[in-house]
């Protein structure tokens, strides 16, 4: 009993390791059970977060500014996910938008690139990512 105890608290670290180094992990995990809870999870987990599709200028733009502020933002590209159009489809029902991309700093909405370059512009992103 004790030797299979032993083998099992050896495999979970072994198994987590073999996942995360294949890619696949919290941020590869598919949202199409919950997403709306993944939605809120990346949200509400990262300081800025981006929903963005990789070919996208406007959401090129938006990654940039944070760029300019030495931000890091987490990123999700819709495009390379599975799953993209339905975490598109639970944003919709969160933000009243479709577009991308749809930036949220702190855990609130600024908006997509001209909302985020207003607001870079005024200086009210600087404000709202030093409230944190």
């Amino acid at each position: 009993m004790r030797a299979y105890r032993l083998r099992s608290h050896l495999l979970l670290p072994a198994l987590m390791a073999v996942l995360l180094s294949s890619g696949i992990g919290p941020d590869h995990a598919r949202a199409s059970n919950s997403a709306p809870a993944f939605v809120q999870n990346v949200i509400y987990s990262n300081k800025i977060a981006i929903f963005s599709k990789s070919y996208c200028p406007y959401c090129m733009r938006a990654k940039l500014i944070f760029s300019e502020l030495r931000e890091q933002p987490h990123v999700v590209e819709l495009d390379l996910r599975e799953d993209g159009s339905e975490i598109q489809r639970a944003l919709l029902d969160l933000t009243g938008r479709r577009t991308v991309p749809q930036v949220f700093v702190n855990g609130k909405l600024v908006g997509g690139s001209d909302d985020l370059t207003a607001a870079f512009m005024s200086g009210q992103l600087q404000k709202l990512l030093s409230s944190s």
